[in-house]
């Protein structure tokens, strides 16, 4: 059984959480923060945060069942043993995350960027990124510095709104009029 306790991931990143036990053989239902929904299973070695220190835990094997996921975890064989791991997030290092296009960002690469106007004023900071299906959207919150206290939502669209990312600097320039 993958109990022990480890040193952290490297680069810890959430892609899901498992949310309840399913059936009497100890699988587990779970939420999946990545697109397409079932990618959650393309990471099998996945961490659990707990009280006393991260913990590793394999998939044993995953698939679609109605409109959810449904996992088995190695080592968790019984409906009561996987209790124990219910409610907790499911990280992954985003080391093992493949590479991606210039020009392309994880969600979590871009939140934390300060956001900053071609004019250089500071608007704050991005907060999260939502998915609206036209187009994804910077929610953007007041920082330390920033021109007011509003919080924003910006399109993410490059080269319109967004005219640059730099994640060295952790920050981003956007074509936004600061009053609106």
């Amino acid at each position: 059984m993958s109990k022990n306790k480890q040193a952290a991931p490297e680069q810890p990143l959430v892609v899901g959480r498992i949310t309840s036990v399913f059936g009497v053989k100890g699988w587990v239902k779970l939420y999946s923060h990545t697109d397409p929904m079932q990618g959650i299973f393309d990471y099998p070695n996945w961490w659990l945060k707990t009280a006393s220190g991260w913990k590793s835990i394999e998939l044993n094997q995953g698939r679609l069942q109605g409109r959810g996921l449904v996992a088995a975890v190695k080592g968790y064989n019984d409906r009561d043993l996987v209790k124990e791991i219910c409610g907790m997030d499911v990280y992954i290092d985003a080391s093992n995350l493949p590479d991606l296009d210039d020009g392309d960002y994880y969600w979590s690469q871009l939140e934390g960027l300060k956001v900053i106007t071609k004019e250089g004023v500071l608007l704050g900071k991005v907060f999260q990124m939502m998915e609206t299906g036209a187009n994804d959207v910077l929610v953007v919150r007041a920082c330390e510095g920033s021109f007011d206290r509003e919080e924003r939502l910006l399109p993410y669209v490059p080269n319109q709104y967004v005219l640059s990312v730099n994640l060295e600097q952790k920050e981003m320039v956007v074509d936004w009029d600061p009053g609106f």
